[in-house]
């Protein structure tokens, strides 16, 4: 067969003739999109790699077009196994809430206006008295995250001063966002103290100067230390702070507003506990532990939370209404003994290995028996993790689908059911595919099942 020919390349007029006949859109948008497509196809001719006819191309420039213009932020099924996964949004959300939210955004909210005044009010009184109470602080502040709110924080209570921490804690929270980068971005100067493995009082009481003005606690909820360590407890440094009249800030990363023994995960203290430390200011992640949007809470004393919302970073860095709606919403679900029920990131988390067997079951009388020997599948326990750097030391118990597939490769089978009509997303270990029950839904079940009966 000969190679495809530049003059074979449809004209853009003709592709949108055929694109017009399946979608209804603007037509710069879609233009745009098909002289992007024209012009790889045109530098892929050149190198000579098609074998394409003028009708296959144009049907492959057709469906290249159509696929992009589709919504690129959809629904998928996680079948990672894990709860709080950056990449799929971590903390999930019920329809249901979102449904409740959606009826209270109609129209127009009050969300800085005062309905017994008739005057300017302040978006953070919906969540501030909540919050407050749950985590047994004088006030709050919400911002769109943790970083945020930990840059927030340092820059009002630190600029131009040192800012003194344990080399032990110096953590990175992802992304390659590291504390000492937001430090100097805040700025304030970092002074570390102490070793990676053990940073004692005397550590800290030898770096005060003059020119100290905060001391900041970091919780290392993403990794651990064991062996030859020792760390200076919370309440040792308020107590340091008090004696030098410098104040103690706390980043704690993740958060739980619960004992989360009750959901077998001792060893992540809540909030209201570690404030009986009394540190000036605490922040953490509203979208991990807590099962919230994508937000960083700010607690601690009433002094600091006015000076922080007073700062001119508040405003670049505060939460919009729908945020502080779902966090609302997100609260609510702790005034209830139900909240593992109402709050689906404590509920996934809290699904037993007993229920997941269950549910793996349905799915694999679903399936056929033919699919079930084609795919090599199984069904097996496993042990995931919380994510986003939340517990962990904490291993979950969970069940897992596994697929020793004889006709393709585990990377097609990942990839076909990744880009399938319904996204699902799984891994790879020792060239067997997973699909781990933890964080599917069972209203999702079924969707599963077909999904692995279209392969």
């Amino acid at each position: 067969m000969n190679k495809t020919r530049l003059k074979d390349i449809p004209s853009v007029n003709k592709v949108l003739l055929e694109v017009r006949k399946v979608i209804s859109i603007n037509d710069n948008y879609i233009k745009n999109l098909i002289i992007k497509e024209i012009r790889k196809v045109r530098e892929e001719i050149k190198k000579g790699a098609h074998l394409k006819t003028r009708n296959d191309l144009l049907k492959s420039i057709k469906v290249k077009v159509i696929t992009q213009s589709a919504p690129s932020l959809i629904n998928i099924i996680n079948g990672t196994g894990v709860v709080l996964h950056t990449g799929l949004g971590r903390a999930p959300f019920k329809a249901r809430s979102l449904k409740n939210i959606a009826d209270k955004m109609d129209g127009y909210v009050n969300l800085e206006f005062d309905l017994m005044t008739g005057k300017r009010g302040d978006r953070q009184e919906h969540i501030r008295e909540h919050l407050s109470s749950v985590c047994n602080s004088e006030s709050s502040l919400v911002v769109n995250n943790n970083a945020a709110a930990v840059m927030l924080a340092i820059n009002e209570m630190a600029q131009k001063g040192e800012v003194i921490v344990s080399r032990g804690q110096l953590v990175e929270i992802g992304g390659s966002f590291r504390i000492p980068d937001i430090v100097k971005k805040s700025g304030a100067i970092l002074k570390e103290v102490g070793t990676t493995n053990r940073t004692n009082i005397k550590d800290y009481e030898n770096a005060i100067t003059e020119k100290t003005k905060l001391i900041l606690w970091v919780h290392t909820s993403n990794y651990i230390i064991k062996g030859f360590t020792h760390s200076v407890q919370l309440n040792e440094l308020v107590s340091i702070g008090r004696r030098y009249k410098i104040p103690v800030m706390v980043d704690w990363g993740s958060g739980s507003l619960l004992d989360m023994s009750h959901l077998n995960f001792s060893d992540e203290i809540p909030i209201r506990k570690i404030m009986k430390n009394k540190p000036d200011i605490l922040t953490f992640s509203g979208d991990k532990l807590i099962g919230g949007p994508q937000s960083g809470i700010i607690v601690g004393k009433i002094k600091w939370i006015n000076a922080l919302q007073k700062n001119i970073l508040y405003r670049v860095l505060r939460s919009d209404k729908i945020t502080i709606g779902l966090l609302d919403n997100t609260l609510r679900t702790y005034r209830s003994e139900s909240y593992t029920r109402d709050n689906l990131t404590l509920n996934m988390l809290n699904t037993s290995r007993r229920i997941l067997q269950n549910r793996g079951m349905k799915i694999l009388n679903i399936l056929s028996k033919k699919k079930i020997k084609d795919l090599g599948i199984k069904f097996e326990k496993s042990e995931v993790e919380a994510g986003s750097g939340s517990l962990p030391e904490n291993k979950i118990k969970s069940m897992a689908l596994s697929f020793k597939p004889h006709f393709i490769s585990v990377n097609r089978l990942s990839r076909q059911l990744r880009c399938g009509p319904i996204p699902i997303v799984g891994y790879i270990s020792g060239n067997i595919y997973y699909i781990d029950l933890k964080a599917i839904l069972p209203s999702q079940l079924k969707k599963l099942a077909k999904a692995i009966n279209d392969i």
